[in-house]
C-alpha cells in the first residue's frame, strides 16, 4: 500500500510536470544554467567512488502539509503555479526548474525524491544510470537501502534510504532499465 501511495505521488510530481506549457520554457542554455548537474547529463554515470558525484535523476521535494490551501497560497506568493492535483489533499507546483508536491494527510514527513530515467518534465531519457546500479554503488559506500530494489529485475523499481536526521530519501525509477 505504501509503495502504491509513493508511486502515485511520484508519478504526480513528475509525470504531470510534462503537461507544463511550453510558454514557460526558457532557452536551452538558460535551462542548462539553472538545472542541477544530475538533470543536465543524459550519459550513464560510472559506478561512483566515494566522494564523487552520482547521477540520481530528476529531483523534487514532497512536503507533508497541515493546511493545503494555506501552503498553496504561500508557495504561489513565491511564484509557484499549480500544474496538477486534486486541490483537496495534494497539489504539484512548479517555479522555473523547481517542483514541489504538497500532500495533506498522505505522508508523515517531508521527503526527497530522485527519479532515474526522467528529465525535469517527466520525459524518459535515452541513457541514464539504472536504479539498481545506483543502489549497488550506494551499498558499496556502506549504505543500506530499506526497502531495496530487486536487482534481478529490469523494469521500474525503487529503494529508500533514511538520512542521519531521519529524513526519507526515495530513489524511484518509473521506466525500464536503459538498453545498452
Amino acid at each position: 500500500m505504501n509503495r502504491l501511495i509513493v508511486t502515485l505521488c511520484a508519478c504526480a510530481l513528475f509525470g504531470c510536470a510534462s503537461d507544463q506549457s511550453s510558454s514557460n520554457a526558457t532557452t536551452p542554455d538558460a535551462q542548462t544554467a539553472t538545472q542541477p548537474a544530475a538533470q543536465i547529463s543524459a550519459k550513464p554515470a560510472a559506478p561512483a567512488k566515494e566522494g564523487s558525484s552520482m547521477q540520481l535523476g530528476n529531483f523534487s521535494v514532497s512536503l507533508a502539509v497541515k493546511d493545503l490551501a494555506a501552503s498553496r497560497a504561500f508557495y504561489e506568493k513565491l511564484g509557484f503555479r499549480s500544474i496538477d492535483g486534486d486541490a483537496k489533499t495534494w497539489l504539484i507546483l512548479q517555479n522555473d526548474s523547481c517542483t514541489i508536491g504538497l500532500f495533506q494527510g498522505m505522508f508523515p514527513k517531508n521527503s526527497l525524491t530522485f527519479n532515474p530515467g526522467w528529465d525535469r518534465k517527466g520525459n524518459t531519457l535515452p541513457e541514464f544510470t539504472d536504479v539498481r546500479d545506483i543502489q549497488r554503488a550506494l551499498r558499496e559506500r556502506g549504505l543500506s537501502p530499506e526497502p531495496a530494489a530487486d536487482e534481478s529485475t529490469d523494469g521500474p523499481a525503487f529503494f529508500a534510504l533514511t538520512d542521519p536526521d531521519g529524513n526519507p530519501v526515495l530513489v524511484d525509477q518509473h521506466v525500464p532499465r536503459p538498453r545498452k
